[in-house]
């Protein structure tokens, strides 16, 4: 290849053709930069070449280009085929990419007497029932560990088993049985992987209604030492439950949902079979020059179910954003894999739910993975240079108001460092003596609350203080400092912009008079932001609790529509209060005779404060 000559685009293009195919971008070195698909080559490469209008990414990615080699295609649905192929094949810098390239796991329970229960990969050559697939190994063990817990069928290696002379720590603790020493009768350890079977399978209901009825004819004999025994089989299934609440849907689907910011990309997958949820993961791809959320989605899931054959590919798929090129994805999964699939991005009821679900666990996994201390320290060398400081700031605080209609105002101090929130510095301060609803007069009590205590010698003086507020908020916080005679510290305002949207707000660095903004794609701006976002969070959590406590919990007896009778049946239904205290809403609509109306009466009856 000669990459000797500059990089003409105008001679390519006059040359390329528009059929469909596959592009690849190489720099001086001869090294693969990214490879892409179109359904006209000619008009897709020309996009890369436009004069202006392009992504500061994009941009960096043409800046470096000395070659494009094309490959035509019969159609679309074979160039991506053959984009993945190069893709996995060549990890090009530029494209998105996946790191974890595994098989799904599985649980296996093997044959024979005592059957063990353990996680599986790979070929299913093994004589024994399969169930799953499953997202990742991590919920596996929750099943495992819950069934251990509940139903005690062992887990040990077969080998160990097979020459045990005496039980295990795992029956000293209450995890196994020791059938391995014939502590424990065939029949009734068959009876205790039955049940386990029914889990797996997803039958949790019947279960515990199976599990109730024992608890009941246990406690009719007088036997309360096995009624107490299926009582905490049924308080461990019943928290299960709670905890996949999205079961009631029916059919095998993969949610998948993706969250994009300047600062990275998260996509988060939920496993459904049969209706139940298996589990969910998060994947953190490499993210180049796709930014938008239906380009991220459209990668991921191209490079997930064709990069890997061995992926179980469900009837489903249900995502957060359309792209226009799913149906040839669509077409080209049929192509590879032998099967139908649907995309669908409009639903409802219980697939909305799943659906939202997914959006907020990518939402928060972003969320967490860009609060992590390598990336605050970055972002906070970022801000200096942003501001003009000689030194790292190693100190920041934020304050901001919150109150309802004026009720219950509560300001908060949050506090950042280099290493993240230092929450045992944060402070909430229970604001008295102001007319309602005056930010201004609250933003003034809280200042000079919190910096009286550096006059008279106490406390850490913040490098920066930020208020979330425009001109008027730092004007009262310049007031109090000086009024306090406080050191010089910096004074940063944070004004959201005229459309309130995340990335315009507009800052003010010690007065009105330095107004200034910083890129959307700026850490110093995204380190504003979560401190800021921070500071809100902090503020309205303390004023919902200052609010709360004017309020009576109400208890279940006060729910209109539960009388002596209907709160006997509940209790038995979960096995006491404690356990109906941690069921959602849709699991108390599944008691005999409660009506989903009373079952968000109830939740609200018990979770009131």
């Amino acid at each position: 290849m000669d990459v000797t000559v500059p990089f003409d685009p105008g001679a390519f293009l006059a040359t390329c053709s528009g059929r469909p195919g596959v592009y690849r971008m190489f720099d001086v070195g001869a090294k693969l930069l990214y490879v892409g698909k179109a359904k006209n080559l000619k008009k897709r490469l020309a996009s890369y070449f436009r004069k202006n209008g392009l992504a500061p990414k994009t941009a960096a990615l043409v800046g470096r280009i000395a070659q494009v080699e094309t490959t035509i295609t019969a159609n679309e649905t074979e160039a991506l085929l053959l984009e993945q192929t190069l893709i996995k094949q060549w990890r090009p810098p530029y494209n998105i990419l996946l790191r974890d390239d595994k098989s799904y796991p599985y649980v296996f329970l093997s044959d024979g007497d005592y059957p063990r229960l353990s996680i599986h990969r790979g070929a299913k050559k093994l004589k024994g029932r399969y169930f799953g697939p499953y997202p990742s190994a991590g919920a596996i063990r929750e099943s495992l560990s819950l069934l251990q817990k509940t139903f005690l069928v062992r887990q040990c290696e077969d080998s160990y088993f097979k020459n045990r002379t005496r039980p295990c720590l795992q029956y000293q603790i209450k995890r196994c049985k020791a059938p391995c020493v014939g502590l424990v009768e065939p029949a009734e350890y068959a009876e205790d992987v039955r049940h386990s079977v029914m889990f797996l399978d997803g039958r949790s209901n019947a279960l515990s209604d199976e599990l109730s009825s024992g608890m009941q004819q246990a406690a009719a004999a007088l036997d309360f030492e096995r009624a107490a025994e299926l009582r905490d089989k049924m308080a461990l299934l019943r928290r299960v439950q709670d905890q996949q609440s999205m079961e009631g849907g029916s059919g095998d689907v993969d949610i998948v949902a993706a969250m994009v910011n300047p600062g990275g990309a998260c996509v988060h997958l939920i496993s459904v079979r049969g209706g139940r949820v298996l589990g969910s993961k998060n994947f953190f791809p490499q993210v180049a020059i796709e930014e938008d959320v239906s380009e991220v989605l459209l990668a991921f899931l191209a490079q997930y179910y064709l990069g890997n054959q061995e992926r179980e590919l469900p009837a489903e798929l249900i995502v957060n954003a359309q792209h226009e090129d799913f149906p040839t994805l669509i077409a080209a999964l049929s192509e590879s894999r032998g099967c139908e699939l649907t995309i669908s991005y409009r639903v409802r009821g219980t697939r909305a739910r799943w659906q939202q679900l997914a959006v907020t666990n990518a939402e928060q996994a972003l969320g967490a993975r860009l609060a992590s201390r390598q990336h605050v320290a970055a972002r906070f060398e970022a801000l200096a240079e942003a501001l003009g400081m000689d030194e790292v700031p190693q100190r920041l605080e934020c304050f901001d108001i919150s109150h309802s209609s004026g009720e219950a105002t509560v300001a908060s101090c949050v506090v950042f460092g280099p290493e993240g929130p230092l929450k045992s510095d944060y402070r909430r301060y229970n604001i008295e003596g102001v007319t309602a609803g005056d930010d201004y007069a609250a933003m003034h009590q809280a200042l000079m609350r919190r910096f009286s205590k550096i006059k008279d010698g106490e406390g850490k003086l913040p490098d920066i203080l930020l208020v979330d507020g425009g001109k008027g908020q730092l004007a009262m916080a310049r007031d109090v400092l000086t009024e306090l005679a406080v050191p010089e510290l910096i004074l940063l305002g944070v004004a959201k912009g005229a459309t309130r949207k995340p990335g315009l707000e507009t800052l003010y660095l010690n007065d009105a008079a330095h107004e200034f903004t910083l890129p959307g794609n700026s850490p110093a701006l995204h380190l504003i932001q979560q401190i800021r976002d921070e500071s809100h969070r902090f503020a309205i959590t303390g004023h919902r609790a200052r609010r709360g406590k004017t309020r009576r919990t109400s208890s279940l007896e006060e729910v209109a529509g539960v009388g002596p009778k209907r709160r006997r049946e509940l209790l038995n239904h979960f096995g006491g209060l404690q356990e109906l205290s941690r069921a959602s809403s849709e699991e108390i609509a599944k008691a005999p005779g409660v009506s989903k109306k009373l079952a968000e009466l109830i939740y609200a009856a018990l979770h009131s404060e």
